[in-house]
């Protein structure tokens, strides 16, 4: 109530003075209007550390080592007064206690925030000038959205509000702009300023004022109108200055605002804040993409990080470019890298296709190709060569691996198939339920021998097993001398899998370690995974072997 009298006090006098003077019909507060409680825009929140570390500031632009830096250098309410007369705007630049609290805002406790907004300015100010430009507006503009946005595309307010231009959803539908959950042109810098650009104009056509139809942009034109007829009389008897305390308090630090980015952009330099230089080309240009086409797969063939390709191409919200002949999307590259990209999209389109692509159709309980292929991948690691270990309990080692469900198997048969209990794998894998889906992951720690391992691995990727047989426990294990003379033959290589050493494998091919060695003139006993070993053959003669009874070979023992 107080700041309401306060409000009609000061309308009441500046109404008493202009009728004197009988120089227009609008209550000219503009130039000593005061406000003691000013909100600032959501955008000035901004973390500015975060402006700062931007992937572009870092990458394409720098601050210039020769220009003189320090404290801010106090300027009185004359100069900046003349400073602002000097812009060459058509808009209306006003000077008052308002506009000169967010000079200082700016100059004084925000002035770490100008070089990162100069720097991004260097990119997207001349696609605001383009687009301005094109439907005849003032090019003073262009700074609306360092007020909306502090430049970022991806930028979203607290109502929802996205991209630089800050547009609401149901303004930007309306506006003919496609929002869903892989494009949001809210984001894309050269569609949202030509409906930015198209937009303002209409405002201006319909306030015929700048300082209204800018007000209007950002708390609407239904709460412009309020405020207007709250103020009294019709928007041609107003500007922004004769409804302030009218409008909704963010609002009402807008249109200063504005003033103050357009006085700070021009005189920067006299406030003893650095310019920032192009480090980069910013010389960007489009392709037509017609194929379904991920960042990565962009990024992996054209050598292009893909921060790049989200700071150029921000309306494509998962990183999918979802072309197709009918829909072309638009891709902004660096103007170098659009020749290599046409001639390598068959490459970049093929690259890992069967990870990108999405499947059309689907039988259930299939399982995705990315998840076959890592169960291919699956590795066997003795208890004491697994990473973070380095004791083993007891004498005998015991085996980790990664099992990939597959359709139709259960707790209970994978169990079986590991030579575990059910409930080893559920206090393993943190498990509440022996309930299992396809594809999910599970973490088995077992002591059966490697070579039972493997046989299960090969049943699992549906390979064949090892050319050794799984030693096979047995109820009642009888060992017995057994004379042979036929010789045995080896396979004339082994390739080294993760977790074996000399001793196992010797003992696979029934050698001795130093034959091994002597094999593949080997001075020491280190094994490296994937290396290729050459296998000796075994001597003919009398050997002696382990012998399982009837019973052992007709039923395997399960724990």
């Amino acid at each position: 109530m107080k700041k309401y009298l306060l409000s009609l006090i000061i309308a009441t006098s500046a109404a008493g003075a202009f009728s004197q003077n009988n120089s227009g019909n609008v209550l000219d507060l503009k130039h000593s209007i005061t406000d003691p409680a000013i909100v600032y825009p959501e955008s000035f929140e901004t973390d500015t550390r975060k402006l700062l570390e931007s992937w572009f500031i870092k990458n394409y632009t720098s601050i210039d080592p020769n220009s003189p830096a320090g404290d801010d250098v106090e300027v009185t309410d004359e100069i900046i007064i003349e400073r602002l007369s000097a812009l060459p705007t058509v808009i209306e630049m006003p000077f008052n206690q308002i506009v000169r609290s967010y000079i200082d805002k700016y100059t004084k406790q925000g002035r770490s925030r100008v070089p990162a907004l100069l720097g991004l300015g260097l990119y997207y100010n001349p696609i605001f000038e383009q687009a301005l430009e094109e439907q005849g507006l003032p090019l003073e503009l262009e700074y609306l959205p360092m007020i909306e946005s502090s430049l970022d595309p991806n930028a979203v307010s607290r109502h929802g509000a996205a991209g630089l231009w800050q547009f609401m959803l149901a303004t930007a539908k309306g506006l003919g702009m496609e929002v869903n959950s892989l494009v949001d042109e809210r984001r894309d810098p050269y569609l949202s300023s030509e409906m930015a650009a198209s937009y303002l104009k209409g405002l201006y056509d319909t306030y015929g004022d700048w300082s209204l139809a800018i007000a209007a942009y950002n708390c609407g034109p239904g709460n412009l109108n309020k405020a207007i007829r709250r103020a009294g009389g019709e928007a041609k008897d107003h500007d922004f200055w004769s409804i302030y305390n009218y409008l909704p308090e963010e609002t009402r630090g807008y249109v200063p605002m504005f003033i103050a980015v357009n006085y700070v952009m021009k005189y920067y330099p006299e406030h003893n804040i650095c310019p920032v230089l192009p480090t980069g080309p910013l010389v960007m240009d489009t392709v037509h993409v017609k194929e379904r086409i991920h960042f990565d797969q962009i990024s992996k063939v054209l050598d292009i990080p893909v921060e790049e390709l989200r700071i150029l191409n921000p309306q494509y919200r998962a990183d999918i470019i979802p072309g197709s002949v009918e829909t072309p999307r638009n891709l902004i590259l660096p103007s170098q890298q659009i020749h290599a990209y046409l001639m390598s999209e068959e490459d970049i389109k093929n690259f890992d296709s069967d990870k990108y692509s999405p499947r059309s159709i689907v039988d259930p309980g299939e399982v995705p190709a990315d998840a076959l292929a890592a169960v291919e991948d699956i590795e066997i690691w003795p208890e004491h060569e697994q990473p973070g270990k380095s004791e083993v309990k007891g004498t005998s080692a015991t085996n980790t691996i990664v099992h990939k469900v597959k359709a139709g198997e259960t707790l209970a048969s994978i169990a079986a198939l590991y030579e575990v209990t059910p409930e080893q794998i559920k206090t393993s894998n943190s498990l509440r339920r022996s309930a299992v889906r396809v594809g999910q992951q599970l973490k088995i720690t077992t002591s059966a021998p490697q070579a039972a391992m493997e046989t299960a691995v090969a049943a699992v990727t549906q390979k064949p097993a090892s050319t050794t047989a799984p030693k096979k426990k047995t109820d009642a294990p009888t060992n017995t001398k057994k004379k042979t003379t036929a010789p045995t033959s080896n396979p004339a290589t082994h390739k080294i899998r993760s977790g074996e050493n000399l001793s196992t494998i010797a003992k696979k091919y029934g050698v001795s370690v130093a034959e091994l060695k002597k094999a593949n003139g080997m001075t020491d006993d280190k094994l490296k995974a994937g290396a290729t070993l050459k296998i000796p053959a075994k001597k003919t003669g009398t050997t002696s072997s382990k012998t399982p009874s009837k019973k052992s070979t007709s039923k395997k023992k399960r724990r």
